[in-house]
Protein backbone atom coordinates (compact mmCIF):
# COMPACT_ATOMS: atom_id res chain seq x y z
CA UNK A 1 0.00 0.00 0.00
CA UNK A 2 1.58 3.39 -1.18
CA UNK A 3 2.45 5.71 2.33
CA UNK A 4 -0.02 8.38 0.95
CA UNK A 5 -2.89 6.07 0.97
CA UNK A 6 -3.72 5.22 5.12
CA UNK A 7 -7.13 3.57 5.97
CA UNK A 8 -8.30 5.74 8.24
CA UNK A 9 -9.28 2.91 11.03
CA UNK A 10 -5.65 1.96 10.86
CA UNK A 11 -4.11 5.75 11.64
CA UNK A 12 -6.21 5.65 14.78
CA UNK A 13 -5.21 2.14 16.11
CA UNK A 14 -1.48 3.26 15.51
CA UNK A 15 -1.91 6.38 17.32
CA UNK A 16 -3.32 4.51 20.05
CA UNK A 17 -0.29 2.64 20.65
CA UNK A 18 1.47 5.53 20.20
CA UNK A 19 0.09 7.16 23.02
CA UNK A 20 -0.24 4.30 25.07
CA UNK A 21 3.13 3.71 24.64
CA UNK A 22 3.99 7.12 25.63
CA UNK A 23 2.33 6.53 28.67
CA UNK A 24 4.51 4.25 29.67
CA UNK A 25 7.68 6.90 28.92
CA UNK A 26 8.62 3.79 26.30
CA UNK A 27 10.53 4.88 23.16
CA UNK A 28 9.76 2.53 20.27
CA UNK A 29 12.66 0.55 20.56
CA UNK A 30 11.78 -0.07 23.91
CA UNK A 31 8.14 -1.12 22.91
CA UNK A 32 9.56 -3.11 20.16
CA UNK A 33 12.13 -5.23 22.68
CA UNK A 34 9.11 -5.90 25.00
CA UNK A 35 6.83 -7.43 21.97
CA UNK A 36 9.93 -9.11 20.28
CA UNK A 37 9.34 -7.02 17.17
CA UNK A 38 11.45 -4.76 14.93
CA UNK A 39 11.68 -1.04 15.93
CA UNK A 40 10.70 -0.35 12.32
CA UNK A 41 7.51 -2.21 12.28
CA UNK A 42 6.49 -0.31 15.38
CA UNK A 43 7.01 2.90 13.76
CA UNK A 44 5.51 2.22 10.38
CA UNK A 45 1.92 0.47 13.04
CA UNK A 46 1.79 4.22 14.64
CA UNK A 47 2.13 5.85 11.48
CA UNK A 48 -1.28 3.42 10.17
CA UNK A 49 1.12 2.55 7.18
CA UNK A 50 0.59 -1.50 8.33
CA UNK A 51 -1.62 -3.77 9.06
CA UNK A 52 -1.35 -5.21 11.93
CA UNK A 53 -1.84 -8.79 12.65
CA UNK A 54 -4.22 -10.21 15.56
CA UNK A 55 -0.63 -11.91 17.16
CA UNK A 56 0.49 -8.72 16.84
CA UNK A 57 -2.39 -6.62 18.76
CA UNK A 58 -2.33 -9.25 21.27
CA UNK A 59 1.25 -8.90 21.58
CA UNK A 60 1.26 -5.54 21.61
CA UNK A 61 -1.33 -5.09 24.66
CA UNK A 62 0.16 -7.03 26.54
CA UNK A 63 3.36 -4.98 26.66
CA UNK A 64 1.46 -2.00 26.60
CA UNK A 65 -0.45 -3.26 29.91
CA UNK A 66 -3.87 -2.62 27.81
CA UNK A 67 -6.84 -5.20 27.13
CA UNK A 68 -6.64 -5.23 23.24
CA UNK A 69 -10.05 -3.55 23.01
CA UNK A 70 -8.29 -0.42 23.66
CA UNK A 71 -6.66 -0.47 20.99
CA UNK A 72 -9.36 -1.76 18.43
CA UNK A 73 -13.01 0.01 20.47
CA UNK A 74 -15.06 1.97 17.85
CA UNK A 75 -12.68 1.11 14.65
CA UNK A 76 -14.89 -1.22 13.14
CA UNK A 77 -17.73 2.29 12.38
CA UNK A 78 -14.54 3.19 10.10
CA UNK A 79 -14.28 0.18 7.84
CA UNK A 80 -16.63 -0.16 4.79
CA UNK A 81 -17.60 -3.40 3.92
CA UNK A 82 -18.65 -4.13 0.37
CA UNK A 83 -22.11 -5.38 0.19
Amino acid sequence: MPSTVKPAWRVQFGQRIRASRLALDWTQERLADETGMHPTYIGDAERGERNVSLDNILKLAKALEVQPGQLLDGLQERIKLPR
